[in-house]
């Protein structure tokens, strides 16, 4: 099996770190700074990126009989809201609440 020479570079840097003291921290504080910061940004860029191009309609409301099913009121508010009720996500028995945000 032959390794890349990256392949091999990262894991003499492993193996230094798994065996010596003080440079093993300072391997692992590099390693974070090199890949897990940036990674984090790319990852926060990229869920950005699709929220802003996510529509924020909701989707039609479809009436079906085995959902929202109310047999007792809720013992708070008007007895026909969730305790923690969005009226912009959801959707009541008889449809959504506003058509607007």
């Amino acid at each position: 099996m032959s390794l890349t020479p990256a392949a091999l570079a990262a894991r003499r840097v492993f193996a230094a770190a798994s065996h010596s003291g003080e440079g093993g921290a300072r391997t692992w504080k590099i390693l974070t700074i090199v890949l897990a910061f940036p990674g984090v940004s790319v990852c926060m860029a990229n869920a950005y990126m699709k929220m802003q191009a996510h529509s924020h309609d909701p989707p039609e409301f479809v009436p079906y009989p085995h959902l929202r099913i109310r047999t007792k009121r809720f013992p708070w508010g008007d007895g026909n809201h969730t305790l923690f009720h969005n009226p912009h996500t959801n959707a009541l028995p008889d449809g959504y609440e506003s058509s607007h945000h």
